[in-house]
């Protein structure tokens, strides 16, 4: 990495907060890294779950970036409008890496901007990827020349532990591993729809059926 790496976490009303707080936690120990929150008007917003963001900056402000980020989301309407597709084209054009985690790479797909590369999303939205030329890879976190993706929400420290691994090297991408104590063992075997029971599954889609199926994803 260079003496300064700039990194633009691409934002808007009701995107989802882990997908960005889990990359920005493992992104901000990096060497020289400036971290810079921005969406399309700049100020405050809103996350998906009702955390609250201050003082971002304006797309349109930011000349340029190393690395461009872009989270998921449940609500494509704010992240796909016109001024915000032109916005993340313009700053992917010279970034060095072009990131997501979860729908963010639907976002960047309508943006036109996956074109005939490999992808990761959100399991339930993998089968949305091709309407966009994309290809989609059921990986936990996917590189595609300067494109790096990851699954679902949670996914995004694995990812963002792929992009300091590329970015310095693997012992200090382990390193904050450690220092973060990333070692998830979860209490149930659920995360997936192919280690899902039936009735987990029922219960995902009475929950969350009506919601996915609005931005394109399905439950088995």
């Amino acid at each position: 990495m260079s003496d300064s790496f700039d990194i633009v976490f691409a934002l808007w009303p009701r995107c989802a907060q882990l997908d960005f707080l889990g990359a920005y936690e493992i992104f901000a120990h990096l060497p020289g890294a400036r971290i810079r929150l921005a969406s399309e008007d700049g100020g405050d917003l809103t996350a998906a779950l009702g955390l609250e963001l201050k003082g971002l900056e304006r797309l349109d402000d930011i000349e340029r970036c190393d690395l461009l980020f872009v989270p998921g989301t449940a609500d494509m309407s704010a992240a796909t409008t016109p001024a915000m597709l032109a916005q993340l084209r313009r700053l992917a054009e010279d970034a060095h890496y072009v990131t997501s985690v979860c729908t963010g790479s639907l976002v960047l797909g309508m943006a036109g901007l996956l074109q005939g590369r490999r992808s990761a999303t959100h399991w339930a939205f993998l089968e949305e990827l091709p309407k966009y030329g994309a290809i989609p890879d059921p990986a936990r976190t996917v590189r595609d020349g300067k494109y790096l993706s990851g699954g679902g929400v949670s996914a995004s420290i694995d990812f963002a532990l792929m992009v300091a691994a590329e970015l310095v090297d693997d012992t200090y991408a382990q390193m904050l591993q450690l220092y973060i104590e990333y070692a998830p063992e979860p209490p149930f075997n659920s995360g997936h729809p192919s280690t899902a029971s039936p009735q987990v599954l029922a219960a995902l889609k009475a929950k969350f059926g009506e919601k996915l199926a609005k931005i394109g994803g399905a439950i088995p």
